[in-house]
């Protein structure tokens, strides 16, 4: 039996938009990616209605605003996009019942159609980006809550009276935290700087991949004031609707332009164990081992070991390899060559295993504790082949998109790539190539073992 309720924390940066960012969006590719795999698990969970709060819906300081129009809009043509317009239902039953749960509970509230200034049916941001990658087509009704500036127990406890008005409906519900972290990263951040920026963050990103989320309520009110978030309530206003017993992954962090982006997946629904790292019980493969007592040799000692080459009869002598690494669920490292480099295929594994552990740029280096529960892939690709975008099938073939001397590539039956138009997309913004530039695709298959 799934869980009632499937969490995503969302960050909302308009520039991770291509219809705002352009080319731009290539720095927040690792949020673009896990934003990808989070609507992916939605589109499992298919939840009956979305409730997203947001740090930007239209708020009063001393109680939470509820959405209960029928219809909802909204636009991003404040950040130079007219064309990017969305409209979505309203569950009108469900924001009804958590107001009335609201008041019952002794939660200041009010429905923004009844406050003249809050601007009712309207769409903001912190609404729009998120759901742009989680539900673009619409699929689900939305209920919008703004945050308030009481006390972040006050929130927690929204969050319970939320999953109550819920359960009271029958209702099967996704709860999107939609917000950013520290705006005070760097010295040209949008917030100005603060040494406690990263500070706050490490504490929020520690408590999430811990699932315990209530520790969130318990951050020093001095750290949260002079880190600069907006994201926090809405992040514990999620905890209090899942409970204490959630189970929480953290997909992504990155801190570009100076604030920092936190996508992570609360509850997420049952996921498909051993596509991707190997069915529990059954012996590595030995281009596996290969790749681990790399990595093993080369962290703890700073050793290389012999690539001898491969006796198996269904492995190639070269080739292309891609190597990728995960810790508890969590991406940890990915790097490959697209044709072969070195004289063999173990070769080739030993060199790029070192480099997923060692040299990925949107992570550290592994630390030897990290060993012990490090899953390891490794994708041998075929020769890769002109095609057309209607040749593309993203569960059985990876792409490659190339313009002007930049190359980008995605590997095949990645979560949450269902479609090509995706698929390129991302490849596309980590070649940092342009909407809109003409492009070459090429198309490969992988052996993939675990």
């Amino acid at each position: 039996m799934g869980s009632e309720i499937f969490g995503v924390i969302a960050p909302h940066p308009p520039i991770m938009l291509e219809q705002v960012g352009g080319h731009r969006t290539s720095v927040t590719i690792a949020s673009i990616e896990s934003m990808a795999e989070a609507a992916g698990m939605l589109v499992d969970f298919n939840p009956d209605t979305v409730v997203i709060m947001s740090p930007h819906s239209p708020a009063i300081s001393d109680a939470f605003a509820i959405e209960t129009a029928d219809a909802l809009t909204g636009s991003l043509a404040q950040f130079g996009a007219p064309d990017a317009e969305f409209s979505y239902a309203g569950d009108v039953d469900l924001a009804l019942q958590i107001l009335g749960r609201f008041e019952e509970a002794g939660l200041p509230a009010l429905d923004r159609a009844a406050a003249r200034d809050l601007a009712t049916g309207t769409l903001d941001h912190g609404v729009l980006v998120p759901m742009s990658f989680l539900d673009p087509d619409s699929r689900w009704p939305l209920v919008v809550l703004s945050l308030s500036y009481l006390p972040l127990d006050v929130h927690w406890t929204a969050g319970v009276e939320i999953a109550a008005a819920a359960r009271d409906l029958g209702r099967r519900i996704a709860f999107v935290a939609s917000g950013d972290c520290s705006h005070r990263l760097t010295p040209d951040a949008p917030g100005g700087f603060s040494p406690v920026g990263r500070v706050l963050d490490e504490k929020i990103v520690e408590a999430i991949a811990d699932s315990d989320l209530e520790r969130l309520v318990h951050i020093d009110s001095e750290l949260i004031d002079h880190g600069g978030e907006c994201g926090l309530r809405s992040f514990i206003t999620l905890g209090g609707a899942v409970g204490d017993d959630a189970r929480a992954r953290v997909l992504s962090y990155e801190g570009p332009w100076g604030v920092g982006y936190l996508t992570a997946v609360v509850n997420e629904p049952t996921p498909d164990e051993g596509t991707k790292h190997g069915m529990p019980g059954l012996p590595e493969h030995e281009i596996v081992t290969l790749a681990r007592r790399t990595i093993d040799s080369y962290v703890r000692d700073g050793k290389l070991i012999d690539a001898n080459p491969f006796d198996d009869p269904n492995l190639p002598p070269r080739a292309g390899a891609f190597v990728t690494l995960h810790r508890e669920g969590q991406l940890r490292g990915c790097i490959g060559t697209i044709a072969p480099v070195y004289d063999t295929l173990a070769e080739e594994v030993v060199r790029n295993a070192i480099q997923a552990a060692t040299a990925d740029p949107r992570f550290p280096r592994l630390g030897e504790d990290e060993l012990a529960d490090l899953d390891i892939g490794v994708d041998v690709l075929h020769v890769p082949e002109p095609c057309t975008l209607d040749d593309l099938d993203p569960k059985n073939y990876g792409v490659i998109v190339t313009s002007a001397g930049k190359r980008g590539l995605l590997l095949p039956d990645l979560d949450g790539v269902d479609d090509s138009q995706t698929q390129v997309a991302i490849a596309s913004r980590k070649a940092g190539i342009q909407p809109g530039e003409s492009i070459a695709v090429e198309r490969f298959k992988v052996d993939r073992y675990a």
